[in-house]
């Protein structure tokens, strides 16, 4: 039930559902009430935070600094575990394996398999519990789409009941005990991810997958004109930001290794 709480609110205070919230109460106080002028204010504040997160220079600059902590991984330390931490996903067999895992799943298993690659007899493990509504957890679509790219299962572990990254941390401390390993999780989510392995007492080699903050040179049209792309990046930087807040809350707030 806490969990589901903690998934509802933090969706709700998201940019997009949390600005469309303000620009129904600014609509309802147009037609119901007298106070106009505050309704007028709270719509064109809201109207044009929307835009602002939605412009790719205002959206990759908060976001920048979050997935810019760690850089990919290029070491040459041999591990031997490349955990991969679950995302979005659904399950239906008569799609192409890799299209079940969406947004951030699909970068976070293609880096695992390339790191997996360069640790040889090494395994990987993938983490998540099963969606409410699936009967495939988080962790087999994972596994079954590295499979499909020529991953044995011998060299998959799966760990199927973690909810959270929080839970995840804890089942991989369980699993590998105090064993070297790379975790690959999106470069936004990965400080935070790394707080809560670090106080679980592992280790882990940062390795960041799906960079989406843009320094690359673009087309000028694609900065300038507004893009549910940029407003994506934008989603991002608020639920890290909550994120991180629920982390404060629980105690574990500092950087890897403090209280």
């Amino acid at each position: 039930m806490l969990f589901t709480l903690k998934k509802v609110i933090g969706g709700m205070m998201l940019p997009l559902p949390l600005l469309l919230l303000l620009m129904a109460l600014a609509l309802l106080m147009l037609w119901l009430t007298r106070f106009q002028k505050t309704a007028k204010t709270v719509m064109t504040a809201a109207w044009l935070m929307l835009l602002l997160l939605s412009l790719q220079p205002v959206a990759d600059g908060l976001l920048r600094p979050i997935e810019d902590k760690y850089p990919t991984w290029q070491g040459k330390k041999k591990v031997d575990y490349i955990v991969v931490l679950g995302g979005g996903y659904t399950w239906d067999p008569n799609w192409a394996p890799s299209s079940n895992l969406i947004n951030n799943s699909l970068p976070r298993l293609n880096e695992g398999i390339r790191l997996w690659l360069a640790n040889p007899g090494s395994k990987m493990i993938f983490t998540g519990a099963p969606a409410k509504t699936n009967p495939v957890s988080t962790a087999e679509a994972g596994a079954r789409v590295a499979e499909s790219l020529g991953v044995p299962r011998s060299a998959i572990i799966t760990l199927d009941s973690p909810k959270d990254t929080e839970e995840e941390a804890a089942a991989v401390k369980q699993a590998i005990g105090n064993a070297p390993f790379l975790l690959v999780t999106s470069a936004s989510h990965l400080p935070r991810a790394m707080i809560f392995f670090e106080h679980a007492g592992l280790h882990p080699l940062p390795a960041p997958a799906n960079q989406l903050a843009v320094d690359a040179p673009l087309n000028p049209w694609e900065r300038a004109i507004p893009s549910p792309v940029w407003l994506m990046h934008s989603d991002r930087v608020g639920y890290e930001t909550l994120g991180r807040l629920w982390q404060w809350l629980k105690g574990s707030s500092g950087e890897p290794g403090q209280e």
